[in-house]
């Protein structure tokens, strides 16, 4: 993968309102792949039930989504997502986001990524679809 895009995006994460408000890094990126973590934080990733939030769950999914559909050097976006929760992860423990393109097309392209905690277990998966619209990434100079 083009380093100047590499360099783009990891720049672009850690500039993100949002990745920076969850605490998301941005760890490794190849083409059609993304790995990336955040600490949760129970005492703002709760929900009603005192267990993670299946919203902070899914904002780490997003990421890492989004980051390895960008590896190519054009902009894709989401068709669809979906997420199984399997685990409610324990608090403190560091969440992982690894996202592996599986397929690709001119308009099309398949993601499978799955979300572990620091000890290997396993939070949730999902399956994702992005429409690759063509376009130049535009903080890619």
């Amino acid at each position: 993968m083009n380093e100047s895009l590499k360099a783009a995006i990891f720049n672009a994460v850690a500039n993100e309102p949002f990745a920076k408000k969850m605490g998301m890094k941005l760890v490794e990126l190849k083409r059609g792949y993304s790995r990336v973590e955040m600490d949760y934080l129970p005492e703002s990733m709760n929900n009603i039930y005192d267990r993670a939030h299946g919203g902070a769950i899914y904002a780490l999914i997003d990421e890492a989504f989004e980051t390895s559909c960008q590896t190519h050097g054009t902009v894709a976006v989401a068709l669809n997502v979906s997420v199984s929760y399997t685990a409610s992860p324990e608090p403190g423990v560091r969440l992982i986001a690894q996202a592996k393109e599986i397929s690709r097309t001119k308009k099309i392209a398949h993601y499978d990524i799955s979300v572990t905690d620091n000890n290997g277990n396993l939070i949730a998966t999902s399956r994702t679809i992005a429409f690759r619209t063509g376009k130049p990434i535009p903080f890619c100079k």
